[in-house]
């Protein structure tokens, strides 16, 4: 589930290939969390949810730019799109 989830974020980030140690670890982090029982520690649960957001977050910093469009990348866009291609 988190695991999941985290795997999906850091594709969109495309920071694996960036700092891939890191991107290992918020997974494994996440793998943890995802075995926790409800019948561990909570303090346990909340460590491990603290110390993956911590990660995520610089794993966020390390992100290359999204590389939107320009304008004229949506004009040759919509010409295309109009002429069928």
């Amino acid at each position: 589930m988190i695991a999941d989830k985290i795997r999906e974020e850091l594709d969109k980030l495309g920071v694996t290939s960036v700092s891939p140690g890191m991107s290992a670890v918020a997974i494994q982090l996440a793998e943890v969390l995802d075995n926790l029982g409800s019948g561990d520690a909570p303090t346990s649960q909340a460590m491990v949810a603290d110390k993956l957001a911590a990660i995520m977050a610089k794993l966020r910093n390390l992100a290359p730019p999204a590389t939107e469009g320009d304008v004229l990348d949506d004009l040759a866009d919509r010409r295309a799109q109009r002429r069928g291609a």
